[in-house]
């Protein structure tokens, strides 16, 4: 093999391969389209909704609370508390059967349009724009010196960058800590430790991610586009360059016939390289990288209009499309998919709209078995711990069945819970003794009495003298 002299020292030794290189910046080129607007709606909503949902009242609190401290979960009307994890279990199982039916119909939508990271990178790069100017102005100031300009826009830039990201983490936060009584600690520099921790830390985590790694989030970090082949087949949604279209690319005048030079449509203007924001060229097929924004869809309809030529050189379509073949939306892996999706979401909303907002636990004492009173009657005592989990007060009456003659010693009236909280009541049961011998298993039932539909039943034990 012939060795290749290195320049620098004169030596013939082959250079050695570099494993390690600092990643290009990318300079997505602005575009518009169907797609990019449609691209940029989404991230109008999904953000008002991250920044508008956290101030939303409801009842006099916020309409969407995560409050860990008190280990409730309030969502709107709905009151959720540590023995109602199910639903938050079977919550991420939808979610996470439908990310996998999305993927497996449209590839990845999700990334493209509703992932945070790129939700946040979309902003950023919006307000890179609007302080330093279009992709090309941008390479052009990094390039030059520094100078007063280039310190004003950089410095503007990274301002407005901060300011998003910090009130990003203050949002954030607000979902787990009351955001107005966050306000009001940040406003009297009264804001705890934790609290302080966690904004930073998320306000850090958006100003890295969306500021500067941007696409390496998408490419290296990011496990989805990893395992998303696994659920892509060749009738999954992609987008595709049309290679029998497109090839040979070669340039050629304006409103030429590209068939009658013996050329493909593709014109090789690179565009769709300029504005994708993973820097792929889609041209050399599907790549794990790229995360289905459309961009290059929209630059490259833009250049066949102005060439003349039908759009769709690069679209959104299928493998089997592609090769000429049917595409077959409804699939072995689809029924798969949408049958466990729809088994799941039917079992939360049945379990939501029968959910009985109460529970009822029982505690036997455990300092004496039974005690006599009266001189004719054996007695147990309990505490019952009565979690009101309805947005309203309720007053709740207590009977008992299972055994003859059982009579409620204790409480004697209703028994009244404010609404959101636990109330503690000692139950004293009574029974004549000739009744209560051995140990007899006993219901105890807990009803709302401004609401029948609200009631719940637990079994115990009542225990007397052995016969």
């Amino acid at each position: 093999m012939k060795a290749t002299r290195n320049a620098a020292s004169g030596s013939s030794e082959s250079p050695a391969p570099s494993f390690y290189a600092a990643a290009a910046k990318i300079y997505p080129r602005e575009i518009s389209g169907r797609f990019t607007r449609i691209r940029q709606r989404t991230v109008v909503v999904l953000l008002g909704l991250f920044y508008g949902v956290a101030w939303l009242q409801w009842n006099g609190r916020q309409a969407l609370l995560f409050d860990l401290p008190a280990r409730k979960f309030y969502i709107f009307g709905l009151t959720l508390w540590p023995q109602d994890f199910f639903y938050m279990a079977l919550l991420m199982i939808i979610a996470a059967l439908t990310l996998f039916f999305v993927t497996a119909l449209a590839g990845r939508l999700w990334c493209g349009y509703a992932c945070p990271q790129t939700v946040w990178t979309e902003v950023f790069i919006w307000i890179e724009r609007w302080t330093e100017g279009s992709s090309l102005q941008r390479m052009k100031l990094d390039r030059s010196p520094w100078t007063g300009r280039k310190l004003l826009r950089k410095g503007g830039k990274q301002l407005l960058w901060l300011l998003l990201a910090a009130w990003t983490g203050f949002t954030f936060v607000g979902y787990f800590n009351p955001i107005r009584e966050l306000g009001s600690e940040i406003g009297h520099l009264t804001l705890g430790g934790w609290a302080s921790f966690w904004i930073v830390l998320y306000s850090a985590a958006t100003y890295g991610n969306a500021g500067f790694m941007r696409e390496q989030v998408c490419k290296y970090m990011c496990p989805y586009a990893r395992f998303q082949s696994a659920m892509f087949d060749k009738d999954t949604l992609i987008i595709s360059y049309n290679d029998n279209r497109g090839e040979p690319r070669a340039a050629r005048r304006r409103g030429s016939s590209a068939a009658a030079q013996g050329k493909g449509d593709c014109i090789d203007c690179q565009l769709c390289v300029q504005v994708c924001p993973t820097g792929i060229d889609i041209r050399k097929g599907l790549q794990y990288e790229c995360i289905a924004c459309a961009a290059c869809v929209d630059a490259c309809d833009d250049i066949m209009v102005k060439m003349g030529a039908p759009g769709g050189l690069i679209r959104y379509t299928t493998e089997n499309a592609v090769q000429g073949k049917a595409t077959h939306i409804v699939r072995p892996r689809m029924f798969v998919y949408g049958a466990i999706l729809v088994i799941g979401a039917t079992i939360l909303g049945y379990s939501l709209a029968t959910r009985t907002p109460l529970i009822l636990d029982v505690i036997r004492d455990r300092n004496a078995l039974y005690r006599e009173v009266h001189g004719d009657h054996i007695e147990n005592a309990y505490s019952l711990k009565v979690i009101n989990l309805d947005s309203k007060p309720h007053s709740y009456r207590l009977q008992v069945s299972g055994l003859d003659a059982l009579e409620i010693a204790a409480p004697s009236g209703l028994i009244d819970v404010p609404a959101g909280t636990v109330g503690t009541v000692s139950a004293r049961l009574q029974v004549p003794s000739d009744l209560a011998t051995g140990v007899h298993k006993i219901t105890l039932t807990l009803a709302a009495a401004d609401d029948a539909r609200i009631a719940v039943r637990e079994k115990t034990r009542f225990i007397g003298p052995r016969p």
